[in-house]
């Protein structure tokens, strides 16, 4: 029995010195504190990531008090009256604002450039000011520079005012033309995010509900219609309600537009049909196009570099019914006291934002 116990303590040593009995030791996480021969203890480094650059990184700040810097997002919200410094990267930088700011030549806005960054300063922002602010990169080849569409950053900013939900407008009564082939924006916009806003019809008196389909409401943008039709034709505005404080638009004339886009339709037509010596004539050129899309007129007839001649040109907007509005507009050549020199080919070019069209009429001695 002795002998027994004797073998099983021996067993046991042999064990022990093996090391099959001890804990495994425990492995470091990547990161711990290590301590290198000679004593000294560091701390292992994880790599650093690398800054992409790309859209996700935006470059447009915001400097706030005691230099301190806000990167913004897409939208910011930030109180009237307190002046407000952007800043954006680099040694190049071109800005976009409000077109508001530039149609009033508004002294409150200044850009500089520094070495490190461009700085676009607004002093005293109200309402009105609330739009979209946006910086991008300018590279240049030489003498030629041209806008990074890559580094192109931007933030909505609004100006949150309660005695202003909408954005003030110096006209109180726009209109709006509908077409078949193209969304239709009621601009009604706001400057507080969280505003209710619905349109209404004048007459009869309805609101108009919006959903995701035919028509959905953004604060950037206002109602958008997704496909026009002539029922949306008439007098609209727009209501908002925060905090149970109700604010009523301006009004929108909504016009149904049937001319497509495309260069200018046109006529041309003398008066009187029959001309003679010394008659007085006129050549009139009409196009029909789109309500706001401008046409220029250009001339060209027989006794151009001899003799002086008047040019009137104008333009209306003609109600064809149904709802359905059009631009007509006319430049009419008058020629007094024909000559042998003013009969020939009178034609007449007239061009839009989408092209040219040329027209010719003959005037014959009779």
């Amino acid at each position: 029995m002795k002998l027994c116990i004797v073998l099983c303590l021996a067993l046991f040593w042999v064990e022990l010195q093996n090391g099959s009995c001890q804990q495994p030791k425990r492995r470091k996480d990547v990161g711990e504190n290590r301590i290198r021969p000679g004593g000294k203890r560091v701390k292992m480094r994880h790599p650093k990531l690398k800054d992409s650059g790309g859209k996700g990184q935006s470059l447009l700040t915001q400097v706030l008090d005691k230099g301190r810097f806000l990167r913004l997002g897409e939208t910011t919200t930030l109180t009237p009256g307190r002046n407000i410094e952007l800043r954006c990267k680099g040694t190049n930088i071109g800005w976009s604002y409000p077109t508001y700011l530039d149609t009033f030549n508004d002294s409150r806005l200044s850009i500089k450039q520094s070495d490190k960054y461009g700085q676009l300063l607004l002093t005293s922002p109200s309402a009105a000011d609330t739009g979209l602010y946006s910086c991008w990169v300018i590279v240049c080849d030489g003498v030629e520079c041209e806008k990074d569409h890559e580094r192109v950053y931007s933030s909505y900013v609004y100006f949150t005012d309660k005695d202003n939900i909408f954005i003030p407008s110096a006209i109180h009564f726009e209109i709006v033309y509908l077409r078949p082939d193209r969304p239709a924006v009621v601009p009604c916009r706001v400057t507080n995010p969280q505003a209710t806003v619905s349109l209404h019809r004048e007459v009869p008196p309805e609101e108009i509900p919006a959903n995701s389909t035919l028509m959905t409401y953004d604060p950037t943008k206002g109602f958008v219609l997704q496909n026009p039709s002539p029922e949306y034709q008439g007098v609209f505005y727009c209501k908002a309600v925060t905090r149970g404080n109700p604010q009523i638009s301006i009004k929108y004339q909504l016009l149904y537009v049937e001319v497509p886009s495309g260069p200018p339709f046109v006529g041309v037509e003398v008066s009187p049909d029959s001309v003679r010596g010394g008659d007085n004539v006129n050549v009139t050129c009409t196009v029909l196009g789109e309500p706001e899309v401008d046409v220029g007129f250009t001339w060209t007839y027989p006794g151009q570099h001899h003799r002086p001649i008047h040019i009137q040109t104008s333009w209306r907007l003609v109600n064809r019914g149904m709802g359905h509005t059009t631009r007509v507009s006319q430049s009419i050549l008058m020629v007094e006291d024909m000559e042998t020199i003013d009969f020939g080919n009178y034609i007449c070019k007239a061009k839009n934002q989408y092209g040219e069209t040329f027209v010719a009429a003959s005037i014959i001695s009779k």
